[in-house]
């Protein structure tokens, strides 16, 4: 009887240990669920906070609540989640659904109301309770590709209720996954001067070799001192081709633990530190993400686990150690890299020191810096380490390092302009040069007396540039005195190839009309479901106002019975 009972009391323990109630929520999607992007997997400046859930590469499927609860946030804007809902369930977890073509009837009509009141496409509101209550199995929207998406899917996160996202699976959605993940680059970072890598002080990329059975193995390295690996991976599914992200990574010196990234659950105001994370230079260069498996001052992030010495190993004369990362994915296929390495004192070499700028950044304090009209200003713990900026200024054109250094925080930019004509004034903004042909991109900027101001969050070359052209209106999908009794809807195109588009209104026979805003194809749309018009003769005007606040505005007839 003492046996039986043990038999039974086993799984209970690990029931009752498992942190997070399973299967309390359904899937969002009456589909099979393949993923286009993976939980905490790594994007341009954050950590990705939900599973990115393909939908046939097409818009409209029913979205349904994962449970009940009641919808406690909605927000629509032009970028980002796009069209979001969040609904709070009674165990005090929170579902988002984001980048959704349109809301459920219910709650598209609550929006909607809320739109025309504010006058405004882009509304953020938070319902009481008992406004939208949402039971079990609803469908609460409808999939599509809205705000900053890359193609249709649908977006779903779960956050506990200090708003943390926890990756979804972990709450038992199922995703098919029996691939190992992948290993495409291994690098070695000496810590310091005094430290090496076959013979390289520097970070040095190491030759992969994959075997048979999926694991990798390094060719041999020679070392001395405090050394730091970073890898290159990703993990595919088995129904789809995306290189998503991978869920766990370890580290191992001669068998004993020393590092170990859990990508599990993250709070919101620590994802800006994936910059310090991943080797950013690299990333800058070409595009191409090194998780350092070593920490630097300033990484703070939680996901971190079991860290000893920082991640780094210590290697010293006439030794022969072995280094091995362990990658896992969310279902625990994982892919082992070994790497041999024997202790052994650097080659005396001649190095060759670089001319360093003059100005010098200390992270823990403020810096201004000023030359002719124009001056920036660093706060204090704006970078993460201290180091030599390049800063100079020629005209107008400020030269101020390279975009290779990750921020922690916004600095500002001012231009004196009191030698422009008040007319120039009006049209210049400060501006971000890109690329090869240094194509100017609008930062805001704001203007008081004979200064211009920008806040930005990443060094480059910045320049005054001058906007003087008005946006661009089109008719899309009518003519200026036809009848559009058939159509379901009215389309305007708009463009501005300078400063962006700034704001946007839209009136028919003087009422205010819900215009959705669509930048990745410079549309606007207008639902004659809204029942604002009950004319025959109707006069749509519509203003367009850019960043810099150039203005045009279209004018047409339309007649609908």
């Amino acid at each position: 009887m003492k046996y039986i009972f043990l038999i039974l009391f086993f799984p209970l323990c690990i029931y009752a240990q498992t942190p997070y109630p399973q299967d309390y929520f359904r899937s969002p999607l009456d589909i099979t669920l393949i993923l286009s992007g993976t939980f905490a997997e790594l994007r341009s400046n954050h950590f990705h906070s939900g599973l990115d859930i393909k939908t046939q590469q097409r818009t409209g499927l029913k979205v349904y609540t994962a449970a009940e609860g009641y919808v406690s946030r909605i927000k629509i804007s032009h970028y980002g989640y796009g069209k979001a809902l969040y609904i709070t369930h009674p165990n005090g977890y929170v579902s988002v659904y984001a980048h959704l073509k349109k809301f459920s009837p219910k709650i598209e009509r609550y929006i909607k109301d809320c739109q025309y009141q504010k006058e405004s496409y882009e509304v953020e509101v938070f319902p009481a309770p008992e406004e939208l209550p949402i039971i079990s199995d609803e469908v609460v929207g409808f999939s599509g590709n809205s705000g900053s998406s890359g193609g249709p899917h649908l977006h779903f996160e779960i956050r506990d209720n200090a708003e943390r996202p926890i990756n979804p699976m972990l709450f038992g959605i199922e995703i098919k996954d029996s691939k190992q993940p992948m290993v495409t680059g291994i690098y070695a970072y000496p810590k310091d001067r005094k430290s090496h890598v076959n013979n390289v002080k520097t970070r040095k990329e190491l030759r992969l070799i994959p075997n048979k059975n999926g694991d990798y193995f390094v060719e041999p390295i020679e070392a001395l001192g405090d050394i730091g690996f970073g890898i290159v991976s990703y993990d595919q599914q088995d129904l789809a081709y995306n290189k998503n992200g991978v869920s766990n990574i370890q580290t191992f010196f001669n068998g004993n633990k020393n590092f170990e990234m859990d990508f599990k659950r993250f709070s919101f105001d620590e994802t800006k530190h994936l910059n310090r994370y991943i080797d950013f230079e690299i990333y800058k260069t070409n595009k191409s993400r090194i998780q350092k498996l070593f920490v630097q001052p300033g990484n703070t992030l939680s996901m971190l686990k079991d860290v000893s010495d920082n991640g780094y190993i210590k290697v010293e004369d006439s030794t022969a150690s072995v280094y091995k990362i362990r990658i896992q994915d969310f279902k625990g296929n994982e892919s082992w890299v070994s790497i041999p390495i024997t202790g052994k004192k650097a080659k005396e070499v001649l190095e060759n020191y670089e001319v360093l700028p003059a100005y010098y950044v200390q992270s823990n304090e403020p810096l201004r810096l000023e030359d002719n009209n124009v001056s920036v200003f660093f706060p204090e713990d704006t970078f993460y380490d201290d180091f030599h900026i390049d800063f100079s200024v020629r005209s107008d054109t400020l030269k101020l390092h390279r975009d290779i250094i990750p921020l922690m925080k916004n600095y500002t930019i001012n231009y004196n302009i009191e030698n422009y004509s008040e007319e120039d004034k009006s049209k210049l903004f400060i501006a971000k040069l890109y690329g090869y042909y240094q194509r100017p991109g609008y930062i805001k900027t704001t203007r008081q007396g004979n200064f211009l101001t920008a806040r930005t969050k990443s060094l480059g070359t910045f320049t005054l540039a001058t906007d003087t052209i008005n946006p661009i209106i089109k008719p899309l999908n009518f003519q200026d005195g036809k009848w559009m009794s058939k159509s379901k809807t009215l389309k305007v195109k708009i463009e501005d190839d300078l400063s962006g588009i700034g704001n946007y209104r839209a009136t028919i026979n003087g009422k205010w009309i819900l215009m959705e805003y669509d930048y990745k194809k410079d549309t606007l749309t207008y639902d004659f479901d809204d029942d604002v018009i009950s004319d025959t003769e109707n006069n749509l005007k519509v203003i367009v106002i850019d960043n810099i606040g150039n203005s045009s505005t279209f004018e047409a007839t339309f007649f609908r019975k």
